[in-house]
């Protein structure tokens, strides 16, 4: 869950200084793809509130990380309810792996507290699953914080509402919180007690799932407690306050409004209204801009002088005068005044047909538009004709551009325009190198690529970025060891020593120093390769035994030193020894990766034949003396071609580096008695690495 966060906020930001032009805020699209992610939509396929790129991508990836924690707190709760993951092997969508990689981790975090484990795991588990095995494995110890006992009751306070600890409390004073009159220490609520029984860690309720917060609310954590935190903005002139409520913005108090100087600020709830300082008198009106204008009473009034009378308006006023001889339009006085004459339009000094041709009429004119005008008899001017909106589709291929008397084709992006000015060739845009590595041109585009080792950025999709190929989520398994990642490729490293880099350049292969003779083992030592290294080894018949076959310079994995019992004349405490033999045998082992069942690493085979139980046949009985730590081993009887066999198993995980020495028994009972024994004494070297 913290990564992929951390990974899309980082993303976000970048994206909001891109498109900080949008109409849609990126807080809106992301709440958008939340709410979704929480109603359980496809986060593929989401709808889409804005036209914006980025917004979609923000819908998109907010959606997908509420989609991954509801998937991961799902595994962790099987994980807790359950304690197995069985009902999500099924299935292969991302949902089912999200919430089967969080359930095994947690399991893989208990199992470490069951085992007495730390709870900070060394293995290469990934980040994530740290984190949910880490938060499983402490959330797994007892709760130290159970309610007091009558005991507690009844001890003495000190005042301070606080119980009086008893001696043992006093003479250790080593809890890091509280403690109780037995000495035990216990913890605040919000916390947990630590594997050491003496100090206290924050629980983290928001990891563990045991918060509280309403949907639209996130969860932070914080010491002994957490707190909910209001995730939808309050919107517009509103602010979030502490009490996770939205409360008013007063614009006018904190002086982010806009109002001019000749107005005042008036807050509203959400927002401020302008209210001009200054107030206008009679026959004046107030414009927007605060400013005092005159009314023109003789048009905004009807009637407002008597029959017979002319209106004339004035400032902040109007008067009447008695109505002389009106001429109508087209008409004037002539020069005595006694009668209206025709105007004759086209020989005044206005022009009214604005350069086209002009014929007068009686009382009126008209115009001789040229061509691309029109003539409109209500307004009386020439219009321009929209040749583009008349002819739609058949003057220009792409896009018509209307002008004044005329048009204008134009191409959409890709394309430019053809020599007959109509039409659109394709534009080769890989000829001005736009991509930084590969081009290939399109119909109408262009398509970059990267060679191999690089992919093309998301951001500005020219650009070829390095594939970190280590860290791909199979990046764990390119390497045996561990992965160095390079521009446009990687190589595999091995541990510094004992192991060599193998042909195919990942694997880690074992040296063989005694093979090659880099050992520093002496003439009277003989060698034996283990993985990562090798040991030198020694073994002498303890007294009364003498070994049997020859000493060897080198000891191989199949190879047993045999000591057999060799008493002097008339020691009958020897004789009576039932042990008759005593052998060493060398294994080594890697650190298994994958442990899922039990590895059988010893045969402990047996002269004596399978058949049915007769009178006073021996029975042969093997069992692990010492050496078997954590109960790892176990031995096994069964029947291998007609013989009887001894299989040693390893039977839980060993983590190396580790050595160890099995001293297993073959007892052969007669009638319940140990007739005799023989003793095989494994040395188990178990490497730090899995190769």
């Amino acid at each position: 869950m913290g990564p992929w966060m951390v990974i899309f906020f980082s993303l976000y930001g970048f994206l909001n200084g891109q498109e900080s032009k949008d109409s849609i805020m990126m807080e809106d699209c992301c709440m958008d793809g939340r709410q979704r992610g929480m109603e359980n939509q496809d986060c593929t396929v989401l709808p889409l509130i804005s036209a914006s790129t980025t917004c979609r991508i923000a819908q998109e990836q907010c959606c997908v990380a509420v989609r991954e924690d509801i998937n991961c707190t799902n595994g962790i709760n099987m994980a807790k309810d359950q304690g197995a993951c069985e009902t999500l092997f099924s299935g292969s969508t991302c949902e089912i792996k999200t919430a089967k990689m969080c359930c095994d981790c947690c399991l893989l975090g208990k199992a470490a507290q069951e085992q007495g484990l730390s709870c900070d795991l060394t293995l290469s588990v990934g980040y994530q699953c740290g984190l949910v095995s880490r938060a499983c494995c402490q959330d797994s110890f007892p709760n130290t914080t159970s309610p007091e006992t009558p005991e507690q009751d009844n001890q003495a306070s000190n005042g301070f509402g606080e119980p009086l600890q008893g001696d043992q409390c006093k003479d250790g004073a080593r809890c890091g919180q509280n403690c109780r009159g037995n000495g035990t220490c216990v913890c605040s609520q919000g916390y947990k007690l630590k594997p050491d029984g003496q100090n206290c860690e924050d629980i983290n309720e928001c990891l563990l799932g045991s918060h509280h917060c309403r949907p639209g609310e996130r969860c932070i954590n914080t010491l002994g407690s957490y707190r909910c935190q209001r995730e939808v903005s309050c919107g517009t002139g509103y602010e979030l306050t502490d009490s996770n409520n939205c409360k008013d913005i007063d614009e006018c108090e904190t002086g982010t409004h806009n109002c001019a100087e000749n107005f005042e600020c008036q807050n509203t709830l959400g927002s401020f209204r302008c209210r001009p300082k200054i107030q206008c008198g009679d026959g004046f009106i107030q414009d927007a801009l605060g400013s005092c204008i005159d009314i023109n009473e003789c048009l905004s009034r009807v009637g407002p002088c008597q029959p017979g009378q002319m209106c004339i308006n004035t400032v902040g006023s109007y008067v009447c005068q008695r109505n002389s001889i009106n001429c109508g339009r087209g008409y004037h006085l002539n020069a005595e005044g006694t009668r209206c004459v025709d105007i004759d339009e086209c020989i005044g000094p206005d022009n009214p047909c604005a350069g086209h041709g002009c014929i007068n009429l009686v009382g009126s004119y008209r115009c001789e538009c040229r061509t691309g005008f029109i003539f409109n008899s209500i307004t009386r001017v020439c219009e321009d004709i929209n040749e583009c909106r008349h002819y739609p589709g058949r003057l220009c291929a792409h896009k018509c551009d209307n002008l004044l008397g005329s048009y204008k084709c134009s191409c959409t992006t890709g394309f430019k325009l053809a020599s007959d000015g109509r039409n659109c060739d394709d534009l080769n845009e890989c000829e001005s190198n736009p991509c930084s590595q590969e081009c290939a041109n399109v119909y109408g585009s262009y398509q970059c690529y990267c060679r191999r080792g690089y992919q093309l950025s998301d951001v500005d999709g020219i650009t070829c970025e390095d594939i970190d190929e280590c860290a791909l989520p199979t990046g764990g398994h390119i390497c045996s060891y561990r992965c160095h990642n390079t521009p446009g490729s990687f190589h595999c490293s091995c541990p510094s020593s004992g192991y060599t880099l193998a042909p195919n350049g990942r694997s880690c292969q074992d040296i063989d120093e005694c093979v090659t003779g880099t050992h520093t083992c002496s003439e009277t030592e003989s060698c034996f390769n283990v993985q990562g290294g090798f040991r030198c080894l020694s073994f002498e018949c303890p007294p009364n035994y003498r070994r049997a076959g020859e000493t060897r310079v080198r000891v191989e994995r199949s190879d047993t030193i045999r000591c057999v019992k060799s008493c002097q004349p008339n020691d009958i405490s020897c004789v009576l020894d039932p042990v008759h033999s005593i052998s060493h045998t060398v294994i080594s082992m890697p650190t298994f990766r994958d442990f899922s069942k039990p590895e059988e690493i010893v045969f402990l085979r047996t002269m004596s034949p399978a058949h049915a139980p007769q009178i006073n046949s021996p029975d042969i009985v093997f069992d692990i003396l010492e050496g078997n730590v954590q109960s790892s081993f176990d031995i096994v009887k069964r029947v291998e071609h007609g013989i009887i066999v001894g299989v040693v198993r390893q039977v839980k995980p060993l983590v190396g580096p580790l050595n160890l020495v099995l001293k297993l028994a073959m007892n052969y009972v007669t009638n319940g008695v140990v007739s005799h024994r023989n003793i095989v004494n494994v040395h188990v070297f178990v490497s730090e690495f899995w190769f």
